[in-house]
C-alpha cells in the first residue's frame, strides 16, 4: 500500500513539470493582439516626422496616462495602438484646419524596459532590444543561478489593460514592459 501511494506520488511530481504550452497563458486563451504587431504604452518614446514640417517633427514621450502632447492638436490617446495607427490620427489631427495634406511617418525611437527578477544573477530592469527571444534577456541579466529552473520561466504581460502571466518556452519573444520570472527548482 505505501508503494502504491509513493508511486502516485512520484507520478504526480512528474505532471507538475510540464510547461504551459507556448499560446497558453494563466489558462485562458492568448487574445490575438499578445504576439500580434507592437501595442506601444507608457514610457515609449515616438518619432514622429512630418514631410517637410520640421516643427512638427520629433521625438515624443507616452506618458503615464497614455498620451503623447503633439503641437497644434494637442493631447493624442496613443495607448495600445500601433505606429502606423498613431500617424492615422495625426494625420487627421492635421489636416483638420492646419495642412492639406500632412505625409505623416511614426516609429518607436525607444521602447519601454523589460524586468526580469528571480533565479538570475543580476535581476532588474533592462533596456529592451527587437527581436529578443526569453534566452536572450537571462543572458543580459547574467544567467540562471545554480538553483534556477531553466525550464519554468513566467511571463507577465499587459495589453489593453489586461495582465496576462504564464510560462513560456525559452525561445518565445519578450516584449517591451513584460516581467519575466525564474523559479527556483525544487530539487
Amino acid at each position: 500500500m505505501q508503494r502504491r501511494a509513493f508511486l502516485g506520488l512520484a507520478l504526480l511530481g512528474l505532471g507538475a513539470c510540464t510547461t504551459l504550452p507556448q499560446r497558453q497563458l494563466a489558462g485562458t486563451a492568448v487574445p490575438d493582439g499578445l504576439d500580434g504587431p507592437y501595442r506601444l504604452d507608457s514610457g515609449d518614446k515616438l518619432r514622429v516626422t512630418v514631410f517637410e514640417q520640421t516643427a512638427l517633427s520629433g521625438t515624443f514621450t507616452i506618458d503615464q496616462a497614455g498620451y503623447i502632447a503633439y503641437p497644434l492638436v494637442g493631447n493624442i490617446a496613443v495607448r495600445g495602438l500601433t505606429t502606423q495607427e498613431v500617424a492615422g490620427a495625426l494625420t487627421r489631427g492635421l489636416r483638420n484646419g492646419y495642412l492639406t495634406k500632412p505625409d505623416v511617418t511614426v516609429e518607436v525611437d525607444t521602447y519601454r524596459p523589460f524586468f526580469i527578477m528571480g533565479e538570475v544573477r543580476n535581476p532588474g530592469q533592462y533596456t529592451y532590444v527587437n527581436t529578443m527571444t526569453i534566452e536572450t534577456a537571462v543572458a543580459i541579466a547574467g544567467g540562471f543561478t545554480s538553483r534556477a529552473d531553466e525550464r519554468h520561466i513566467e511571463v507577465s504581460r499587459r495589453l489593453n489593460g489586461k495582465t496576462y502571466t504564464g510560462t513560456l518556452p525559452p525561445s518565445a519573444l519578450v516584449r517591451p514592459g513584460d516581467v519575466l520570472k525564474v523559479a527556483q527548482r525544487l530539487f
